[in-house]
């Protein structure tokens, strides 16, 4: 069943690619985007009228590819997150680590910080992202056992705070910033650009090579922390390093995305009913559904509304809520209740 469902996620890669890249205002055929491609690649084919190129590789393949970047980013953090934390309900929005991120990110638009150019916004994220993960992780253990409704009850105060430093940088913002951050904090990928490309790429990679090393580990650990002891887990260094990749991994997409929620808590679960528990498959299954997920609602979002484009933090939002939902209302019900 893994590899079956690894060929069709691939498979679905394979045609969204191509079609999300001719769908749009400017409809370009399936046959000459393919055509376009191969005359890069130097395999043949033809490139296109001036328009229909720079449509094709200056606006369309940019956002294809942060897509698929921040899709895969998101659905392997959501994998990490629920297996170093043992619980189901867990991916990095509902802990706070992605709000924490953005607060770095909207500090950095709204105080202009450019110390590092295209750098800075990624980096202040990825800071306030990793401790305010830490923060939470650090609060919702006691007894040398992370408690799960201390969790996410920590992450949802440390949400609650983070929007209200949101809030304050928005009120002293001027109006350019303030546009800025409004925009940015719907989640959306239309300001896709190469070079914000060229920013997420090294976290995205780094955290998408390191996160399949620890697969096996996770399998151990998800039998207890007791049982991964003795079976030479050490726990809270495994815990700690993914804790470094997951805020890294969010980091990254967050940065250049806003804050796009339910992607790494439903496509891991979806595969995790589908193929099992196990995180050989998980972690690269869910990287690449996360990345086929987050293209399909781009290519939605910017299409069933035409000439207008949806957010697409706020669609996701719409489809994930539910699913949450009846994750919280299952999960209730097959652990018989939280206390």
């Amino acid at each position: 069943m893994p590899w079956f469902l690894t060929g069709g996620l691939v498979a679905a890669l394979l045609v969204l690619i191509p079609v999300a890249a001719g769908i749009g205002a400017y409809p370009i055929p399936v046959g000459d985007v393919l055509g376009s491609v191969a005359h890069r690649i130097g395999l043949g084919g033809g490139s296109l009228d001036r328009v229909p190129e720079s449509v094709l590789w200056d606006v369309r393949f940019p956002r294809i590819v942060l897509a698929l970047l921040i899709g895969a980013s998101l659905g392997c953090a959501g994998t990490l997150m629920q297996g170093v934390f043992g619980n189901p309900l867990a991916e990095p929005g509902v802990i706070g680590v992605s709000s924490g991120a953005a607060v770095g990110a909207v500090a950095a638009i709204a105080l202009g910080l450019d110390f590092i150019g295209s750098w800075t916004i990624p980096a202040v994220a990825f800071v306030t992202g990793l401790a305010t993960v830490l923060i939470v992780y650090a609060m919702s253990r006691s007894g040398g056992r992370t408690e799960v409704v201390t969790l996410i009850l920590t992450g949802i105060a440390l949400n609650a705070f983070t929007g209200a430093l949101i809030g304050l940088f928005l009120f002293f913002a001027d109006s350019a910033a303030v546009n800025q951050i409004t925009f940015w904090q719907l989640g959306s990928l239309a300001q896709a650009t190469w070079p914000k490309v060229l920013a997420v790429l090294p976290c995205a990679v780094a955290g998408l090579a390191v996160a399949p090393l620890y697969a096996r580990r996770l399998d151990l650990l998800a039998l207890g922390e007791r049982p991964a002891r003795h079976l030479g887990v050490d726990v809270e260094r495994l815990r700690i390093v993914l804790v470094l990749v997951i805020a890294l991994l969010t980091a990254a997409a967050v940065s250049v995305s806003g804050i796009i929620g339910f992607v790494g808590l439903v496509v891991p679960h979806l595969l995790r009913m589908a193929a099992g528990p196990g995180h050989r498959f998980l972690i690269p299954g869910s990287a690449l559904g996360g990345a086929a997920v987050l293209l399909a609602a781009d290519l939605a979002a910017r299409t069933i509304a035409q000439p207008a484009e949806l957010p697409l933090g706020v669609l996701t939002a719409l489809l994930g809520s539910p699913f949450f939902l009846w994750l919280l209302r299952r999960t209730r019900r097959k652990q018989g209740g939280w206390a």
